[in-house]
């Protein structure tokens, strides 16, 4: 037997409820997720170079740092472009690290990792993944801990691609409950303004995606009384899977995943719960009545957000 490490790192497989998992170690990554055997996310092979972000991690910044540059208490940051068709910095710096699995029971697994100071982010941060399953589906919550001497800035949210049932996103009916979406540039999803939903984009009401593109940032969600929103995707049969999420999240990222290669092409819908809205890093560039939800932590602080994946 190999003893080479599969591509996507250390495997943990979860399991409870009619439900199974199974996270890979680099990014700390939701690799499948399944109900009484049919898939909830879009799975990739544990020996595979994880496909566009499919269910990774992402911190301590979800979406892009526009530029790559940022001012924090004073100071200019320059990061890294990970995304260089349009020279952004790209979901954190932790999508590409290996995890260490701190704790693994048979419905739990607990992934840990620590973001070191380095060049456009000189904070130490650790972030600690628990993945759970119960009889609800699949609840994460990931924890930032500034664990360095000076205040950081943080955000988070995962990455995952879900998947209704047969079809693609195409024939999937959305249900999106949020008020306000944030325009981006065309070429290079700059954001731009926060606007009341329209047209194509209210999809408070159950909408067929059809062919719609979706590449957004959504917020003002109609909550419970709990402060708990949902955001519902179904097949034309009616199965489907919901993601559920609190205030500590108030952004999520929709994508109907329109990619040149045909395999990945709109075949499930990104939807990815924030703490923070793209480019929050830059909350000056917003106007002063946007919440772009940064948060700051301060030396010894710690931050967790959490949300539930749930077969319909």
């Amino acid at each position: 037997m190999s003893s080479v490490a599969p591509r996507s790192g250390s495997q943990s497989s979860i399991a409870a409820d009619g439900y199974t998992a199974d996270v890979a170690g680099v990014g700390a990554t939701l690799r499948t997720l399944r109900f009484q055997g049919r898939d909830l996310v879009a799975p990739f092979d544990a020996d595979e170079v994880r496909p566009v972000f499919r269910g990774a991690v992402l911190a301590p910044w979800p979406n892009r740092v526009v530029d790559g540059r940022y001012t924090f208490d004073g100071v200019e940051h320059e990061l890294a472009l990970t995304e260089p068709k349009r020279a952004h910095a790209l979901h954190g710096l932790v999508a590409w690290t290996e995890f260490a699995v701190l704790e693994h029971e048979a419905d739990r697994v607990v992934l840990g990792t620590t973001v070191q100071p380095q060049e456009g982010f000189p904070f130490r941060v650790e972030v600690r993944v628990e993945y759970r399953l119960d009889a609800d589906g699949l609840h994460t919550t990931i924890t930032g801990t500034n664990t360095g001497d000076d205040r950081a800035p943080w955000g988070t949210g995962p990455h995952p691609y879900l998947v209704a049932g047969a079809g693609s996103v195409d024939d999937w009916t959305l249900t999106l409950p949020a008020a306000e979406v944030l325009e981006v540039t065309e070429d290079r999803l700059v954001p731009t303004d926060l606007v009341p939903v329209h047209d194509e984009f209210d999809m408070r009401q159950p909408t067929s995606i059809g062919s719609r593109f979706i590449d957004h940032a959504f917020t003002g969600f109609d909550r419970d009384a709990d402060g708990s929103a949902a955001i519902t995707v179904t097949a034309a049969d009616g199965h489907g899977v919901r993601v559920v999420f609190g205030e500590d999240c108030g952004w999520a990222q929709v994508h109907t995943a329109d990619h040149v290669v045909p395999a990945y092409h709109r075949a499930a819908l990104a939807v990815e719960p924030m703490t923070c809205a793209p480019n929050a890093f830059n909350a000056d560039a917003f106007d002063d009545e946007v919440d772009t939800g940064l948060v700051v932590l301060e030396p010894g602080d710690a931050h967790a957000a959490a949300w539930t994946i749930t077969a319909v």
